[in-house]
């Protein structure tokens, strides 16, 4: 067989041939996680949750009869944990460790300072990118949904399987049922929040309760394997659309009620086709090791073994002596 030279092959292929670059595929948030926790200097790999069989629950009724439960990863706001506005950095004294109900009006004050989002790409000033209940009442109002559940709900961030398994997942059914939720959307926003979010939808459709996630880490979500999924390529806390762009957040969600509808088996994943911009390199930012100095790599050190211990204070203090693994 005869071989074809390497100078066969143009220099300028990608741009000959209209590629796009190589980094701009879904950012591989499991590895990134991985190997920033590595040089960190833990040595014990996150073992993440992984699943072959995935629960299914279809629709019964339209969207137009059902009662709508919308659940988040944010946390309630607390004037008395520092600062948890747009810009700020993680906060891990703003976390929860237990599900949470709260009344759609008025609406409660979710912020996301607590998780691990793409601070270099996003400011968290819009909250309606990881809060999509405003245009959950839009879609009430005009007929698209039956009706929004009297609360939304607060999934914990718990970085224990067991945990989010057998006591948040149980509590989140028990109290979706009391307020007689026909199906769920569920919004996720850091790495672990994907996990828990996915082990969450698992659970509800195990149990009767149709789901969709909103979310933008595609490898955490398809790892675990859930029923429906809508995908967008946005930087970590946009998972309902682009911050500011009401236009993108009532596409967003449209399109996540679209898989609700139309999956007819587990393992349904839609991408959205709304690009987060023309420019790929943020993909490049988010925990890559490759792009962070020894210097800022230990600071990072000291800073994450500082908000480790608070963590831990505020999950005792929640849990009631319960353990959770770190």
């Amino acid at each position: 067989m005869t071989k074809l030279a390497n100078d066969t092959i143009p220099e300028n292929l990608d741009d000959e041939m209209g590629f796009a670059a190589p980094h701009d595929t879904y950012v591989p948030y499991m590895y990134r996680t991985r190997t920033y926790y590595q040089a960190l200097g833990y040595e014990r790999p996150y073992r993440w949750a992984q699943y072959v069989d995935v629960p299914f629950t279809p629709l019964t009724k339209p969207l137009s009869e059902c009662l709508v439960a919308l659940i988040s990863t944010a946390a309630p706001y607390q004037p008395d944990k520092g600062d948890q506005g747009p810009g700020s950095a993680y906060n891990s004294a703003a976390k929860f460790y237990r599900m949470y109900a709260l009344p759609i009006d008025p609406e409660p004050d979710l912020r996301i300072s607590h998780v691990g989002i793409d601070r270099a790409n996003t400011t968290q000033e819009d909250n309606r990118s990881w809060f999509p209940l405003k245009q959950l009442k839009r879609l009430q109002s005009e007929g698209r949904i039956g009706a929004i559940t009297p609360n939304v709900y607060g999934a914990p961030t718990n970085r224990s399987h067991k945990i989010t398994v057998t006591q948040d997942c149980p509590e989140m059914l028990d109290r979706l049922r009391q307020d007689g939720a026909d199906v769920a959307i569920l919004v996720a926003n850091c790495p672990v929040c994907h996990q828990t979010i996915s082990l969450t939808a698992r659970y509800l459709e195990a149990n009767g309760i149709p789901t969709v996630i909103m979310g933008c880490a595609k490898d955490i979500v398809e790892h675990v394997g859930v029923p429906r999924f809508l995908f967008s390529d946005f930087p970590l806390g946009n998972a309902a659309g682009k911050p500011n762009d009401v236009e993108s957040q009532a596409r967003t969600l449209e399109m996540a009620l679209e898989v609700l509808e139309s999956a007819t088996g587990p393992r349904t994943t839609r991408q959205s086709p709304i690009r987060w911009s023309d420019n790929s390199d943020w993909k490049l930012d988010y925990s890559n090791v490759e792009r962070i100095a020894p210097v800022e790599l230990e600071r990072r050190r000291q800073e994450f073994l500082q908000q480790k211990e608070i963590a831990k204070a505020k999950r005792a203090a929640d849990l009631g002596g319960t353990q959770a693994a770190e």
